[in-house]
């Protein structure tokens, strides 16, 4: 805001009400009897007493009840959830140690059985020439005696 010099007063020219205009005094002097009228009216006027403001807790006590049961619900299946994937974990682990278990038990087998083909293969020797003759009768005996 832009001042000029014959805009700005003198302070110790306001002050004295003396060097102020008639119409101007004038117009002071009735906007403070006025001002003065308005308090004692204010003043001296009855006033009722307010209550505090209340609040409603029944309001409040159902919001944050149903905060907590709405909470409740979520982690409740979250948890159903976490617990779920966990026992599904469990299980699968359990199905590929359980075929781990059937793999190693097939090759073991298989491995006996190659053992034994080995053993019966050394064990197992042919008659030898010598008892040819008896061998050919026990044989012949034994279809006989049927």
């Amino acid at each position: 805001m832009n001042r000029k010099d014959e805009d700005v007063k003198l302070t110790g020219q306001a002050d004295n009400p003396e060097t102020l205009e008639p119409e101007l005094r004038e117009a002071l002097g009735n906007f403070k009897l006025s001002v003065d009228a308005w308090s004692e009216a204010m003043i001296g006027r009855p006033r009722e007493a307010k209550a505090p403001a209340r609040t409603n807790w029944s309001a409040v006590t159902k919001w944050a009840l149903g905060c907590v049961v709405f909470a409740g619900t979520v982690s409740g299946g979250l948890y159903q959830n976490h617990k779920q994937l966990e026992a599904q974990k469990v299980e699968a682990a359990r199905i590929a140690e359980q075929q781990r278990a059937t793999e190693a038990a097939k090759l073991a087998k298989a491995d006996e059985e190659d053992l034994m083909a080995d053993v019966d293969s050394d064990v197992a020797r042919q008659v030898p020439s010598a008892l040819e003759p008896l061998a050919t009768l026990m044989t012949e005996d034994e279809t006989q005696g049927n």
